[in-house]
């Protein structure tokens, strides 16, 4: 059958497979597409142009600006009018730039986590992007692999796959390539059909593809949906809900203005251009713009770092990690595996004294050989790190596995189970159909009954177990991963069952090593040191995994190693007594790992959990922030995760830790630097309405400093490196505000010390003309909140975080400055901006009065860290 199709066209193909492929109807698609979700393969539509720049004009703020851009039109003040009118246009157009590019930038990193195939092109197996799959093409499935193409089934070895994202059912799917018989027939009674964004949970399948992107059944469904909606981040709700409080707030107090103004007898357009100065100076209009582009800065940063953030709101959570529950191989170990010794014959070796005119040994080598799915051709490895290591076992004796292969082909296969720590698959060996056998040597021996040797096959006596028992016990206090193999010779070639994998003979054991990453034991050190908690959840054998995490530094004296089946025996009260003691688990089921994330999770911590296999999306989902493996995972536990590791690197999850909390303080920062610069405007405009004094700035002043000058010492923030003292704070409470009692007191004490800087500027101006003093009031106002930039850049002075560390705030900074230069001495700007002609003496006076603030902010800053010191 399979060369049949090999030689057919696409089109053949297509056409034979129409009449299986309509199983749902438009409404039961379209309700399932609601119920379960649209499949991330398959995107919603996206917003045009001109609806995402339309957008932009439902904000509460632009509506206030419009009104003071009428106001200022009633009242004669054109000037105004028109560069109230630009700067809301240049938001706009900005706002939708900015969309676009953060569009753009989630499609690069779903691109750099999107799922690959492995296809038959050229004669030969490759791995290539999902999206390159064609019409056509051979698709080899396996075990954890997500399909990325409706194909027909040409060969199957007990595949099963979860259709959930198509039919809704939770329950596996078994697959053959017996052809349909009948009519039209429903998706989930298409057994020898497999659809995209379905995930194979067993087994493995030669796939025909019949149909790619919107051609295929998850194609159909999304197609029946407009668009999807993006949910904000709670970071994101957070401040939203703080704008609309604020905003509510600001209205209520311009009303009380505009009152007292009316009560003092001003003329009615005067009263209203007070209240719309006070309302433009409280609310922060480019703080969502600020916190979005942060937040995508700092995704853009944690993907060069080989950390891709699949889920937004991961950054916000990765600050408050406190557990990390880590896989051991390939995480904190190179995932390199090599062999090292082996076992046969009643002698211990190293792999490299293997004799092949030794009958048990040269078994050995051909099982090793025979039973994997790995290939190494021309050095490029496919296939599990174990099983590589097997093969290039037999590169190391001239055994070239895809000839020996072909010589032995496979009759037939049981695939590994991670419940049955098995793998077997049936080939002809000397003539004879015999099963050959791997897995762990605890389940192997189990069903063992003789021993293979040089002197023939004996009995396998329970002293013989002791002894075998015995030497894996030695080879796994040396870190090293053992694996057992047998065979069993069976009547004839047919189907196997379960049951066959009883009675085997023993041939040996190969023990070989993943070692260490070189970065992994520093990794670790940083996260204790960041008060951060890291347990080792492996599937090896409990002795192998400690010896490990003694080398890395996750297993201490004291600390306990806990094996799955004795943490089934415990008592969830039993288990939160002894959970802060427990450093590794070891031979864990999924149940278990869920058990232990919710376990931590009952203590109140943020947990990350790492994995790489099927079984481990259950716990990925579970935890607070899921870290799948980007080289080995697993499609399934890709798809689980909210990061993807592209280096699957441990110590790659502490630098995203790191990231995490500079993203979140850099927020802080920039909302810091924004409402302390709000608070001095309105200080300011209060003071002056209380004591009936004129406006200190038009609205056209504030709309200045708010959406230009403020914005790019704000961004610049935003771009504060990390520092290693980020390392020395426990993770922080998520359920912390993030306007504290802390923050709000530093808002409100330098927007005061900035507003009386501004006032006595105004007061100094004032003694000459009114005009005067509302042009030194807006230039010493944008001028200190720019130098302020300096003082948001963190908790240290200035000094401390040196000058030139972040290039960005200076750049800020000087750009500040020239606006403000070109406001106040160019003729055309003068005019529009309502500003009067400076003295040299005038522009010190602004230049010292802006300076006063941060000179006083950080002289706080220096003494406070001397005396922590001290």
């Amino acid at each position: 059958m399979a060369n049949t199709f090999f030689n057919r066209s696409a089109e053949e193909t297509l056409r034979e497979q129409k009449s299986s492929r309509d199983g749902l109807t438009g409404a039961q698609a379209k309700e399932r597409l609601e119920t379960y979700g649209p499949n991330a393969l398959v995107e919603g539509k996206k917003k045009g142009l001109l609806q995402v720049f339309l957008e932009q004009f439902k904000d509460l703020l632009v509506v206030i600006l419009i009104i003071a851009a009428v106001i200022s039109l009633l009242s004669g003040q054109g000037e105004s009018t028109l560069v109230i009118f630009a700067v809301i246009l240049l938001n706009a157009i900005l706002g939708t730039v900015q969309y676009f590019k953060a569009e753009k930038s989630l499609d690069s990193l779903k691109a750099m986590s999107s799922p690959s195939a492995k296809v038959l092109r050229d004669g030969a197996r490759q791995e290539i992007p999902s999206r390159d799959v064609a019409p056509g093409d051979i698709v080899f499935l396996e075990a954890g692999d997500m399909v990325v193409a409706d194909g027909r089934i040409l060969e199957n070895f007990s595949l099963k796959v979860n259709e959930s994202s198509l039919t809704g059912e939770s329950e596996g799917v078994d697959k053959t390539e017996e052809p349909i018989e009948g009519g039209e027939v429903a998706l989930g009674d298409q057994k020898n059909m497999v659809f995209s964004g379905s995930l194979v949970t067993y087994g493995r399948a030669t796939v025909v593809v019949t149909g790619t992107g919107m051609q295929t059944e998850l194609g159909k469904i999304a197609a029946l949906m407009n668009q999807t909606q993006q949910r904000k981040t709670p970071l994101q709700q957070s401040l939203d809900d703080f704008s609309k409080k604020l905003a509510v707030i600001i209205l209520c107090i311009c009303a009380l203005v505009f009152g007292l103004s009316l009560y003092r007898a001003m003329p009615v357009l005067d009263s209203l251009m007070f209240a719309v100065a006070l309302a433009v100076a409280a609310i922060p209009e480019a703080l969502s713009s600020i916190v979005t582009i942060v937040l995508a800065l700092g995704t853009q940063k944690m993907a060069k770092e080989n950390a891709i953030i699949k889920d937004l709101k991961a950054v916000e959570s990765l600050g408050s990690v406190s557990v990390v529950c880590s896989d051991k191989t390939g995480t904190l170990t190179q995932n390199k595996m090599k062999v090292q010794k082996v076992y046969a014959d009643g002698k211990l070796l190293d792999g490299s004294e293997m004799q092949l005119l030794n009958d048990p040994q040269r078994l050995l080598l051909k099982a090793a050989v025979l039973d994997s799915d790995a290939t190494d051709v021309e050095g490029v490895e496919i296939g599990d790190p174990t099983e590589v290591a097997l093969v290039q076992l037999g590169d190391r004796y001239g055994v070239e596995e895809v000839a020996y292969r072909r010589q032995h082909p496979r009759l037939g296969e049981l695939a590994f189970d991670s419940d049955r720590k098995l793998m077997s698959t049936l080939h002809d060996v000397d003539g004879k159909p015999t099963l050959l056998t791997k897995g762990a040597i605890d389940v192997l021996l189990a069903r063992a009954t003789h021993i293979y040797t040089s002197e023939g096959v004996r009995e396998l006596t329970e002293q013989g177990k002791q002894e075998l028992h015995r030497v894996n016990r030695e080879l796994s206090e040396q870190g090293l991963r053992v694996l057992a193999f047998g065979y069993r010779e069976l009547d004839a070639a047919r189907p196997l069952t379960l049951e066959d994998e009883t009675g085997l003979t023993f041939i040996g054991l190969i023990s070989m090593i993943d070692p260490p990453r070189v970065e992994s034991m520093q990794a670790v050190a940083d996260a204790k040191r960041a008060g951060i908690r890291t347990i080792m959840i492996t599937g090896d054998h409990k002795i192998t995994a400690t010896a490990i995490a003694k080398q890395i530094g996750i297993f201490m004296d004291g600390d306990m190693a806990l094996e799955g089946v004795e943490l089934d025996r415990m008592t969830d009260a039993e288990l939160d007594e002894t959970l802060a003691k427990i450093s590794v688990y070891a031979r864990v089921s999924p149940e278990n790992k869920i058990r232990i994330v919710n376990a931590w999770q009952r203590r109140g911590q943020i947990v990350s959990m790492t994995g790489d296999g099927v079984n481990d999306a259950p716990a990925l989902k579970k935890a607070d922030i899921g870290v799948a493996m980007g080289i080995t995972g697993t499609e399934v536990s890709k798809d689980a995760a909210s990061m993807i590791l592209a280096d699957d690197n441990f110590a790659t999850i502490i630098k995203a830790v790191l990231n995490g909390r500079n993203v979140y303080e850099n927020i802080k920062n920039a909302i810091q630097f924004l409402l302390s610069g709000n608070m001095a405007g309105i200080l300011c405009v209060l003071y002056t309405s209380i004591m009936a004094l004129p406006m200190p700035f038009a609205p056209v002043h504030l709309l200045f400093i708010n959406l230009l000058t403020d914005s790019l010492p704000a961004i610049a923030i935003g771009m504060e490196p990390a520092r290693k003292d980020l390392l020395d704070r426990q993770p922080r409470n998520p359920r912390e505000p993030i306007l504290n009692g802390s923050l709000i007191g530093k808002i409100f004490t330098q927007g005061l010390l900035i507003g009386i800087a501004t006032m006595a500027a105004f007061y100094i101006g004032l003694q000459t003309s009114a005009a005067l003093a509302t042009t030194m009031a807006f230039a010493t106002l944008t001028l200190s909140r720019l130098f302020h930039g300096f003082n948001c850049r963190g908790r240290q002075s200035i000094f401390c975080l040196g000058l030139l560390s972040n290039k960005y705030s200076l750049m800020a900074f000087g750009a500040g400055v020239l606006l403000l230069c070109a406001v106040l001495f160019l003729p055309f700007l003068s005019g529009l901006f309502l500003v009067t002609p400076l003295s040299l003496t005038n522009v010190g006076t602004i230049a010292l009065l802006a300076f006063l603030p941060t000179l006083c902010i950080q002289i706080f800053k220096a003494v406070r860290g001397l005396s922590r010191k001290a």
